[in-house]
């Protein structure tokens, strides 16, 4: 085990060596790229995933869910797991488990094994970033935290840049396994290159709340398998009526667990901070249309309005280059209008904006098409933006470990959970199943509509905010993603 500094109770600052400090960086962005590529580069190639598996479309939605509630389950783990067995060795797991998840997707002969390979897949995702971004934060001083962090975040916009139109290029010049096994090469290279640069830095062996930990996830296992198997009618109403309330109970267990505990896996004083509260309920509710969107309109696109998976994949673009540019708006809007008039105005204009692509049809222009989905990305990266600098700006040193941890948990399980949504609407509206295109184009229309008014509903939550109250403006250290 390597140590060195002490930084706080349970962090070190370890001096590198020339080689690691010229690679750490590098490594942990190319981590974060394939997480951010995986995450976008799926949903333009579902259609043809689905002819290949031989499934209906609009049940592909557990492959998306699996993976996404695997990360927000592991999450939590990452800081204990690297303190015990050190950021090299962690790393390296999950490099390997996503390669091989990643292998396990590309041989699945049927939509269960997918879904059990994308667990697997999931299982490594969950600390690609949190770890690589945790060796950053230990192996670098604290004066050259900002320039670095900024560098791998790079990553995050480069891969839903590039997934689409590399998912529908590839299911079309190729086949749809070919998605998972472009993860392999970069594995490879991945492997070698921790094995040789990433330092074993470890903590000093904090606790771990595992009976909280325990209790949190039953009750996220448990709900999520609700919705999805409603959505997807492997369940009654009776089974997943049942399957919510023992999930409730789970999570009524864990806040009671937590308030009795001395080192709870999320500290419930978190929650007296008013910023914090907020935009956390507010993140859970808010990305549950947000989170919606990515699976939704490359479906939308190609089943709905006959654009081919390439094109389908290119009419992302947009959507990606508008969040980027957000990120000029974000800051002059908050500090001349506030938290509350930005969130709550942004979060309606978002709700219409999702409503609005179920007035889209066969005879829209193409150039007004691709106008909402930039003014849509340009919306929304502006409500992550906003959301997670309110959140994390007023924690105090104390608090600011837990509070980023629930959050990218919260982010993660949101956008699942807005998967599972729009797959169980989808499955409602389409029954029974529609006679031509028209009725599928009906279907998606009918989805976005409720995923619009079910987005409104946040703004009920950012409406709480007092018209000064937040933190300053700054750009929040944290991914988008989670």
């Amino acid at each position: 085990m390597q140590s060195g500094k002490p930084l706080n109770n349970n962090t070190f600052v370890l001096p590198l060596d020339a080689a690691s400090r010229r690679v750490l960086p590098w490594l942990a962005a190319v981590g974060f790229f394939m997480q951010s590529l995986d995450s976008t580069i799926l949903n333009t190639t579902l259609p043809r995933m689905a002819l290949g598996l031989g499934e209906s479309p609009l049940r592909m939605q557990s492959v998306v869910v699996a993976y996404m509630l695997t990360v927000a389950l592991l999450i939590p783990l990452s800081g204990w797991l690297s303190d015990r067995w050190g950021t090299r060795r962690v790393y390296l797991g999950a490099i390997v488990l996503f390669s091989l998840g990643s292998g396990l997707c590309a041989l699945s002969p049927s939509l269960p094994w997918l879904v059990a390979a994308r667990v697997v897949q999931g299982v490594g995702g969950a600390f690609l970033l949190p770890v690589g971004r945790l060796a950053i934060l230990r192996g670098f001083p604290r004066a050259e935290l900002l320039k670095v962090l900024a560098f791998i975040t790079v990553p995050g916009l480069v891969g839903p840049l590039l997934g689409p139109p590399l998912g529908g290029w590839l299911v079309e010049v190729a086949s749809w396994h070919w998605v998972f096994l472009i993860n392999l090469p970069v594995g490879l290279l991945g492997v070698v290159a921790t094995q040789r640069y990433m330092p074993d830095l470890r903590g000093d062996g904090t606790p771990f709340d595992r009976a909280g930990y325990a209790l949190f996830s039953l009750g996220l296992v448990l709900i999520s398998l609700a919705l999805q198997g409603f959505g997807e009618h492997a369940l009654g109403l009776a089974a997943a009526m049942a399957l919510t309330l023992a999930g409730l109970a789970a999570v009524a267990g864990y806040w009671l667990h937590a308030v009795r505990v001395p080192q709870p896996l999320f500290s419930p004083a978190l929650f007296c901070i008013p910023t914090f509260s907020i935009g956390v309920f507010g993140n859970l509710f808010s990305r549950l249309g947000s989170g919606a969107m990515p699976f939704l309109t490359p479906m939308f696109l190609q089943l709905g309005l006959g654009w081919s998976p390439s094109a389908a994949g290119l009419g992302m673009l947009p959507l990606v280059l508008g969040a980027m540019l957000s990120k000029l708006l974000a800051v002059p809007l908050i500090e001349r209008f506030g938290y509350r008039t930005v969130l709550v105005g942004n979060t309606l204009l978002l709700a219409l904006l999702i409503a609005g692509f179920g007035l889209i049809g066969p005879a829209t222009p193409l150039w007004l098409i691709l106008l909402q989905l930039s003014v849509f990305g340009v919306a929304n990266s502006l409500q992550f933006t906003a959301m997670n600098t309110l959140s994390l700006g007023d924690l105090d040193t104390a608090h600011a470990s837990s509070g980023n941890s629930l959050l990218s948990v919260v982010m993660q399980l949101s956008m699942s959970l807005g998967v599972a949504a729009a797959g169980a609407l989808l499955a409602a509206f389409a029954a029974p199943p529609p006679a031509g295109s028209g009725g599928m184009l009906g279907t998606f229309h009918a989805t976005y509509f409720c995923i619009g008014a079910m987005s409104a509903l946040a703004a009920c939550i950012f409406f709480q905010l007092k018209p000064d109250e937040g933190p300053a403006p700054q750009v929040a250290v944290i991914d988008e993603a989670g």
